[in-house]
């Protein structure tokens, strides 16, 4: 299923904020990433030469959150996930791993971050949400299925995001990502601003509730 949300694109390159010395490489394994990332700590990191990097990407609809931060709308980050998925430059970094998901942050700016994750059949990140931050996925292989709930209720309901398709949405956004198929999974994706705190949830009998909220330089 691909979503689309309203938005201008701008094709001004938005710069790229340099990783600090010892934060490029695989995931470690403190706490929960964001977005739902799972296990581990994984520094900024960026593809090299012909890959991505400041300038040649273009996110749109430049604004602001509640918080004065300079914002893409979702429309933006729809089409920086959407190339990135379509180029499939990062392909040799790929990893896959039975023991946690693995994720790389492909980008990190000012107003935005990228990330690069895979999906082992089974595989999900439990229900959370971005906090005030926007954003985007696209599907570059495999399936996954989302599943939308909100706070304080039981029903739930599915959608399935297949290769090729992209998802867009607003602040506060509450999903479950999986990998529900009997096939591996990659996806991109995008958040501005970049993640600061994301809540985490779980079903009970009374319905979603919250349980956690992690921060970022702290639980990811």
């Amino acid at each position: 299923m691909t979503l689309q949300t309203a938005g201008q694109v701008s094709t001004r390159p938005r710069s790229v904020r340099r990783p600090p010395p010892g934060f490029e490489g695989e995931p470690g394994t403190r706490g929960p990433g964001p977005g739902g990332l799972g296990p581990g700590r994984l520094g900024p990191g960026r593809l090299g030469p012909g890959g991505l990097g400041p300038g040649g990407l273009g996110p749109g609809g430049l604004g602001t959150d509640t918080l004065g931060h300079a914002t893409l709308s979702p429309a933006g980050l729809g089409q920086l996930v959407s190339e990135i998925a379509a180029e499939q430059s990062w392909r040799s970094i790929v990893r896959f791993s039975a023991e946690r998901r693995w994720y790389r942050r492909l980008v990190l700016a000012d107003d935005h971050e990228i990330w690069l994750l895979s999906w082992l059949p089974g595989q999900h990140t439990g229900f959370h949400d971005h906090g005030e931050a926007r954003g985007a996925f696209a599907v570059a292989q495999g399936e996954l299925r989302e599943t939308l709930a909100q706070p304080g209720r039981n029903r739930v309901r599915n959608r399935r995001a297949s290769a090729g398709s992209l998802t867009t949405f607003g602040a506060r956004h509450l999903h479950d990502v999986s990998n529900a198929a009997t096939a591996p999974a990659i996806s991109v994706h995008a958040y501005s601003p970049p993640l600061t705190a994301m809540r985490r949830y779980e079903m009970t009998a009374a319905g979603l509730a919250l349980v956690a909220t992690d921060r970022a330089e702290l639980d990811w």
